[in-house]
C-alpha cells in the first residue's frame, strides 16, 4: 500500500509549487510553521482518509493531533460518514486510542438531526423515514424526532404481482438518506412515495461517490443512494454534509471562532476542500486518501487548496 501511496503522489511532489496548463499554482506546505502554524487556532480535520482509513490509523497522526494541543490549537473532526453518531465515532476514536472529546465531534448524521431541530421539525408531529444505518436513528432519538426505516428495512423485499401497490406510513414528512450497505428495492420505493406522493423533505447527509471503508480499496459512497433517489423523484435533496454550510456555521456560532482562524484540511477537493473555501476557511488537501496528485495537479481540477500535503505529519516535518 505504501509503494501504491507514493507511486500515486508522483514525482512532482517533491516540488514546492507546481502549476500545470489551465490550473492555478498548487503550493506544497513546506515551512508549516510560517505557512500554517502560527496563523491557524482551529483545524478541522475529515477523519476518513485523514485520521483513519477503515479501521486504520493513518501513520503518526497521534503525535500530530497531541502536538496541535500542546500549541493550544482547538481541534473539531468533521465527517460526512453517517453510519455512526457522535456517540459511535467517540468510541471508533476511543478503540483507535485517540483522545476526543465528544462535543469536537461533527458527524453528517449529527447534521441531519440539527437541520431538522432548526426547523422545528418535532413540532409537526412528523415522522423521518431513513435510508442509512443506526447513526442517523441515534441522533433523530437525541432531538426526540420519531423515525422509522434504517436498520429496521434491511432484506425487505417486494414481489410485484398483479394489483400490489406498497402501503407508506403518511405522517412521514422527511426523507433522510446516507450510506446504508443495505439499500434495496423496498428503501426506494418508499422513498419515492414518501416524496413524491407525501411531499416529504428529500434531505442527503452527503454526496460522496466513494468512501474508504476499509484500506484496500475504495467503495460506492452515499452519494450512490442519495442519486438512486434522485433519480426515481426528479427532486433536488436538501444537502447538510460537507460542503453544505451548516456545520461550520454551527461551529462558528457555538464557538465564537473567527473563520479566517480556521483552517479545513481534508482528503477530497468536491467536499473537504470545496466545504472550505465555500466558508472563507484556509484549506490544506491531504493526498492520504482519495484524492491523488495527479488529480489535484490536473488541468481538468478547477479546486484548489491553499497546500497540499502528502499526511498531516507534514505539520512536523
Amino acid at each position: 500500500m505504501a509503494n501504491a501511496a507514493a507511486a500515486r503522489r508522483g514525482s512532482s511532489s517533491m516540488m514546492a509549487t507546481v502549476a500545470t496548463p489551465g490550473a492555478a499554482s498548487v503550493k506544497r506546505l513546506t515551512s508549516p510553521e510560517e505557512e500554517l502554524l502560527k496563523n491557524t487556532d482551529v483545524f478541522i480535520f475529515d477523519c476518513d482518509g485523514v485520521i483513519w482509513r477503515g479501521d486504520s490509523l493513518i501513520d503518526k497522526v497521534p503525535s500530530v493531533l497531541e502536538k496541535l494541543r500542546a500549541m493550544g490549537k482547538r481541534m473539531f473532526f468533521v465527517t460526512n460518514n453517517s453510519t455512526k453518531s457522535r456517540k459511535g465515532y467517540k468510541s471508533k476514536f476511543s478503540s483507535l486510542g485517540l483522545d476526543v472529546q465528544d462535543e469536537e465531534i461533527f458527524s453528517s448524521s449529527f447534521a441531519a438531526a440539527a437541520y431538522l431541530e432548526q426547523k422545528n421539525f418535532k413540532a409537526t408531529g412528523k415522522k423521518v423515514y431513513v435510508i442509512g444505518e443506526v447513526g442517523i436513528g441515534e441522533e433523530l432519538d437525541l432531538i426526540g424526532v420519531p423515525h422509522i426505516g434504517g436498520p429496521a428495512d434491511k432484506g425487505k423485499t417486494i414481489e410485484l404481482t398483479p394489483g400490489y401497490a406498497l402501503e407508506i406510513d403518511h405522517d412521514v414528512g422527511a426523507v433522510v438518506v446516507g450510506f446504508d450497505r443495505h439499500f434495496n428495492y423496498h428503501k426506494i420505493q418508499y422513498a419515492q412515495l414518501a416524496i413524491n406522493e407525501n411531499g416529504a423533505e428529500f434531505i442527503a447527509t452527503n454526496m460522496d461517490a466513494v468512501t474508504h471503508l476499509t484500506d484496500a480499496q475504495e467503495w460506492a459512497g452515499a452519494g450512490s443512494m442519495v442519486g438512486c433517489i434522485k433519480g426515481c423523484t426528479g427532486k433536488e435533496p436538501t444537502l447538510v454534509g460537507k460542503p453544505s454550510p451548516l456545520m461550520i456555521d454551527y461551529i462558528v456560532y457555538k464557538y465564537k471562532i473567527p473563520k479566517d482562524k480556521i483552517c479545513m484540511v481534508g482528503d477530497r477537493l468536491d467536499t473537504d476542500i470545496l466545504f472550505g473555501k465555500d466558508n472563507g476557511l484556509k484549506t490544506v488537501l491531504t493526498l492520504s486518501g482519495v484524492t491523488s496528485e495527479e488529480k489535484l495537479l490536473g488541468a481538468a481540477n478547477k479546486i484548489h487548496p491553499d497546500f497540499f500535503v502528502s499526511s498531516i505529519a507534514d505539520f512536523f516535518p
